[in-house]
């Protein structure tokens, strides 16, 4: 993979990160559409341990992006190509 999709990869993990880990807590994830439309969906979301389960994948999602960022200052230390030879 090269370093630009692997960059792209890591921007991702961190941005789904924290927007699942602190969304839930916010007042968006009390006043949005889906919620005032169907009131089941509201008994859902409201839980306690549904917030703590989204912000868990929040976590998740932090974590693979340090690991991410991790591979990619390691990968510049020990490039995985090898340099061009002419024969």
């Amino acid at each position: 993979m090269s370093v630009v999709a692997r960059v792209v990869l890591v921007v991702y993990f961190l941005e789904v990160g924290v927007l699942l880990a602190l969304a839930p807590w916010s007042a968006l994830w009390d006043r949005n559409y889906f919620i005032q439309a169907w009131p089941v969906i509201a008994e859902v979301a409201g839980n306690d341990y549904v917030r703590g389960a989204v912000s868990g994948l929040g976590l998740i999602n932090l974590a693979a992006g340090c690991a991410e960022v991790i591979g990619l200052f390691r990968r510049g230390a020990r490039p995985d190509r090898q340099p061009f030879r002419n024969p």
